[in-house]
């Protein structure tokens, strides 16, 4: 089974992570705001990862150290969980509509931290989530699970809706690029032999 379980504590945040990547969806969240937790749990359904997220922030201030080092423990979680990427589909893509909001998002397990994302939220906040961090968020993940990540929020008026394609968008991206390939269940998915 492809599980992890990864803690990061500073003075800003304490966070444990568990995950399983083999799994049905389930999620267990408390990140002290909501919105967020409703957005990781889009990530845990549709990428059918079981998905355990405790975290304790700095909250008072702002959301932005939370949701990053989210992001950061998330990625180190999923970096443990799939080890040495053998058998690994590697790319991972999804179109994900919600009413007049549309996202795509593609995902490559290639060793290679890299971020780019355009999307242009209609509001600077949902609930008590600030859109501005869902880049931090992303940057945070590409980087400590090492994967190249492009986010495109191709249409949409709601940012509730723009933020939901995104999440469910790569979750979808996900499941599909962390599957085992039944034709190359033993391969690195690389001409270079390694990830």
């Amino acid at each position: 089974m492809r599980q992890a379980e990864v803690s990061r504590n500073t003075q800003e945040t304490r966070i444990t992570v568990r995950l399983n990547l083999d799994g049905t969806g389930q999620s267990r969240l408390a990140t002290g705001i909501g919105f967020f937790d409703h957005m990781l749990d889009q990530i845990a359904r549709h990428g059918l990862i079981d998905l355990d997220i405790e975290a304790q922030g700095d909250l008072h201030i702002d959301g932005h150290h939370t949701v990053e080092d989210v992001g950061i423990t998330l990625g180190q979680a999923v970096a443990k969980a799939v080890g040495d990427k053998k058998g690994l589909r590697r790319y991972g893509h999804a179109y994900v509509p919600l009413d007049e909001a549309l996202s795509r998002v593609v995902v490559d397990f290639s060793g290679r931290p890299g971020l780019v994302m355009d999307v242009p939220f209609k509001s600077g906040m949902v609930g008590q989530f600030d859109t501005q961090l869902t880049y931090e968020f992303f940057q945070g993940f590409v980087n400590h699970a090492f994967v190249t990540l492009h986010i495109d929020n191709l249409r949409g008026e709601n940012a509730h809706h723009q933020a939901e394609t995104v999440f469910k968008a790569f979750g979808r991206a996900l499941r599909m690029a962390l599957e085992i390939d039944p034709r190359a269940p033993a391969a690195i998915p690389s001409t270079k032999g390694s990830l």
